[in-house]
């Protein structure tokens, strides 16, 4: 069994955007060589994190952020002392990792989607890993 580890930087320009990662994947992906396995991709951070939705509909992404603005707006109650608590539940919500399958050198994904970083708390430099797992 063999295994790889990739880090990746990035950067991001708003307080909150979803940004579609599936080159870095793919990157990743060819260097390994890996044919069959499995592509775990984790966020190490608190205020951001990994998701798989549409790709097809740019739309899509602004309702994704609308509707967390919603649900979790940024309360003045609120008590943690950065002033990003709205970053930690919607990092909380969404997660911190997905885990795709390789198949016949492919990663599998349905026709729409396209994995997104999401960022809740920026503008920052923010890093992720994948971790590509033959088997």
């Amino acid at each position: 069994m063999t295994s790889n580890l990739y880090l990746f930087d990035i950067t991001t320009e708003k307080k909150q955007t979803f940004l579609t990662i599936d080159d870095y994947l793919q990157q990743a992906l060819y260097r390994s060589g890996v044919k069959n396995g499995i592509m775990l991709v984790f966020c190490p951070h608190t205020t951001a994190g990994i998701t798989i939705n549409e790709n097809a509909d740019p739309d899509v992404k602004k309702d994704l952020s609308l509707g967390l603005d919603q649900t979790f707006p940024n309360k003045e109650e609120y008590v943690h002392m950065e002033g990003n608590s709205d970053g930690h539940m919607k990092s909380s919500l969404v997660g911190a990792s997905e885990t795709l399958i390789i198949s016949k050198g492919r990663l599998i994904l349905g026709t729409w989607q396209s994995l997104y970083f999401c960022e809740f708390d920026g503008p920052r430099e923010r890093q992720f890993f994948v971790k590509i797992i033959e088997g």
